[in-house]
């Protein structure tokens, strides 16, 4: 018996140490993304493929789901165990980033320190999705979906950070997340006017490729 209560004792202090070393944004303490337990909900973006160009203006964007169910009729009510929606956020990443700001993006992904530019979660670029933000509140922040997939278009030349999670029901951020970046191609023939950072600060191409 005290062999068995010794066990128990050590599982229990090991799920309670997760929890304490689990934050909101599904991230360590020291600001590493945790690996994802067996069975538990993971998300994986399949297009656009990291480092990918694009032309006409447009994206569209494939996850892969497993261990979590795309709940529609419950959009917006009480969570029930493995089911919800996804949270799109794209963000063009701006022309030059600051190192500093560059290393608290790479860090923490989703978290404070993300790098945030100019978000495109709103109608005009993500459509229906964008509409439904707008209707929760959520625009320019992320674009709610309840399919697997999202097209956004009219978008301007430049580098672009996607990062996707899944929510439970009522909104609140599951850990299962995943990143990727891609660029956008100039719609004419001309180039686009080169763009000169200042003294040690990051140029876009770079930055994007260092995110992720």
């Amino acid at each position: 018996m005290k062999t068995g209560l010794s066990v128990l004792t050590i599982a229990a202090a090991a799920l309670l140490a997760g929890f304490w070393l689990l934050g909101d944004d599904g991230e360590s303490s020291d600001g590493e993304a945790l690996a994802a337990m067996p069975g538990q909900p993971t998300i994986k973006v399949l297009t656009p493929r990291n480092g990918s160009r694009h032309q006409n203006g447009s994206a569209v964007v494939r996850v892969d789901i497993e261990n979590f169910r795309l709940a529609p009729g419950h959009f917006g009510r009480q969570p029930r165990l493995a089911e919800g929606h996804i949270k799109f956020s794209l963000n063009r990443v701006p022309d030059c980033v600051d190192p500093e700001k560059l290393e608290e993006a790479m860090n923490s992904p989703r978290g404070s320190g993300r790098l945030t530019g100019r978000s495109f979660d709103f109608p005009e670029y993500s459509g229906t999705n964008g509409l439904l933000a707008a209707e929760i509140g959520s625009a320019g922040s992320y674009s709610p979906a309840t399919e697997p997939h999202i097209l956004y278009s009219d978008l301007p030349w430049g580098f672009y950070r996607l990062v996707v999670t899944l929510a439970r029901n009522n909104g609140i951020t599951t850990p299962a997340h995943a990143v990727t970046t891609f660029e956008i191609l100039p719609t004419s023939n001309r180039d686009p006017e080169e763009v000169a950072c200042e003294p040690g600060q990051v140029a876009a191409a770079e930055a994007a490729e260092r995110i992720n």
